[in-house]
């Protein structure tokens, strides 16, 4: 009999990333996404830290739907800003998801800073929650710099702007399955695998 994981996200990105590494390393495990379930009033984000606001998803998502579950809460920490957007990321400009304004602001915020310290990080903080109410979170970085211009049309968010450290190009100009293996969400989902079979399958 399969076991159904929920992950808490209605990004089929996400979820298709997290089936195609739970297919061969946790085989028997169904992963499916909030689209696939009744639908429920999502919790804001009211965590401090990229870490809290993931159990809270994941536990609400619990919560809700009796099953276990998997969420993640990601942004882009900017040295020269002491670590912001942050967990603001997706609603820096003011409005939640408005890419192209939040990339506009954050490059305006550093127009004078120069190349050398225009480092950073994407963080993702992934959570596990059961209902028996264990509970595993980790935390994982992408570290790079931001370049001055948008490049690339892969990816989203602040992608176009995001050159990986080593790397000549930006996270929206590399191919998916290279940035799924090199990118904060991949590392850290790939690091949630091997607890993921030990919780759901006990191997």
């Amino acid at each position: 009999m399969s076991t159904r994981l929920l992950l808490a996200t209605r990004n089929a990105g996400k979820l298709v990333e997290l089936q195609r590494m739970l297919a061969t390393a946790v085989p028997g495990v169904e992963v499916i996404g909030l689209r696939d379930v009744p639908e429920y009033p999502e919790v804001p984000e009211t965590g401090a830290t990229f870490e809290e606001n993931a159990l809270l998803k994941a536990r609400e998502a619990v919560r809700w739907t009796g099953l276990p579950a998997v969420a993640d809460d990601s942004g882009l920490t900017v040295d020269a800003l002491n670590g912001m957007p942050g967990i603001l990321s997706a609603r820096w400009a003011g409005r939640h998801g408005d890419d192209p304004a939040n990339t506009a602001l954050l490059l305006a915020q550093i127009t004078d800073v120069p190349d050398e310290r225009r480092g950073g990080a994407f963080v993702c903080a992934a959570a596990l929650v059961t209902p028996d109410g264990r509970e595993h979170v980790l935390e994982r970085r992408w570290r790079g710099v931001v370049v001055r211009e948008p490049r690339g049309s892969n990816g989203f968010g602040y992608d176009p702007v995001f050159a990986p450290a080593g790397l000549d190009v930006t996270a929206a100009e590399l191919a998916p399955t290279d940035k799924d293996a090199m990118s904060h969400r991949g590392q850290a989902f790939a690091a949630l695998v091997p607890v993921l079979a030990e919780v759901l399958t006990g191997r």
